[in-house]
């Protein structure tokens, strides 16, 4: 029993988020040849019988778990840099993919205020010699490479004024430009879509998002289905406290692949000096049932775990 039960231990210190350094050495580090070799062959997830008749590590899983061990590193790092440079280092990489990371761009360009962004994008000129704008036209050739661009040169209004009766003729400009996405073109070439998402306040955004339901009987992000970016881009701008949170659930789990692991990373550290953290927390156990503490807690290892339960817990 005790040794199913270490086995149990170590594979789940292999497993999730980061790993548990601290059991590799109280448990691991005090095995024998012969407990090591029990262990291989008593875990055929990791290790596979090679036809030459030893337990050989899945190729796959040996490199899930180097990038594992430099999880902390790489939270560390992003945890310590200035929030204009870790934005625009998030950017650049985001569209270095061979297929770029839109929601990362949008992320970014809708919840930041709008001194961040501009700092985001002074920053990136500092980082390689180009503008964020520059390179966002080259790399994304899709249809939304017009409104990523507005997005992120956008610097909005960020006072309490809302005009009330702009906002609801503008929630019906939404309306029709849903309701004929397939007859005339796509929703983010339209320029008065791409317009008011790129150039109002998020205070007139919201009241549009308001005005939108009243109209409609749904919210403007779920008549969005077919198109993920604005759908994205809306809930960014309008509801991102639900947004993060949606985020984190689907990421904060052993069966994701290692673009939803890093999700986490990115989320939890680049949102952890701002006031929404503790609105997202709330509303993570709102819909979830779960705090995002527990929920860490259960899928994480070891000093990475360590690391976001005590940044998240700042906003308490």
């Amino acid at each position: 029993m005790a040794e199913a039960n270490s086995y149990a231990a170590l594979t789940k210190a292999f497993s999730g988020l980061g790993v548990d350094e601290n059991l590799f050495i109280s448990t691991l580090g005090k095995w024998n040849r012969h407990q090591r070799e029990s262990y291989r062959v008593s875990t055929p997830g990791f290790f596979r019988e090679d036809k030459r008749q030893f337990q050989r590590w899945d190729d796959q899983h040996i490199l899930q778990l180097r990038q594992e061990f430099l999880r902390l590193k790489d939270a560390v790092v992003l945890y310590t840099m200035h929030p204009w440079e870790r934005d625009a280092r998030l950017f650049k990489e985001a569209l270095l993919l061979q297929v770029p990371k839109h929601d990362v761009l949008i992320e970014i360009a809708c919840t930041r205020s709008s001194e961040d962004l501009l700092g985001a994008r002074k920053a990136y000129h500092s980082l390689f010699e180009h503008s964020i704008e520059e390179d966002i036209a080259f790399h994304v050739r899709s249809s939304e490479r017009k409104l990523l661009v507005a997005l992120v040169s956008s610097y909005r209004y960020e006072g309490p004024r809302v005009n009330d009766d702009l906002a609801k003729s503008e929630a019906k400009i939404f309306v029709n430009a849903i309701k004929n996405a397939n007859k005339k073109k796509l929703i983010d070439e339209d320029e008065e879509i791409v317009r008011i998402l790129s150039t109002r306040s998020k205070l007139h955004l919201k009241a549009i998002y308001s005005h939108y339901k009243e109209i409609t009987g749904n919210f403007l992000d779920e008549d969005l289905e077919c198109d993920l970016t604005l759908k994205q881009v809306v809930q960014c701008l309008c509801i991102p406290k639900a947004y993060f949170s949606k985020i984190l659930i689907a990421s904060l789990r052993l069966d994701v692949d290692e673009s939803a692991k890093d999700s986490v990373t990115r989320v939890i550290v680049s949102r952890a000096d701002d006031d929404d953290m503790q609105q997202i927390k709330e509303e993570f156990q709102s819909k979830y049932g779960t705090t995002l503490a527990e929920k860490i807690a259960e899928v994480a290892n070891g000093s990475y775990k360590d690391f976001l339960l005590t940044i998240i817990a700042k906003s308490e």
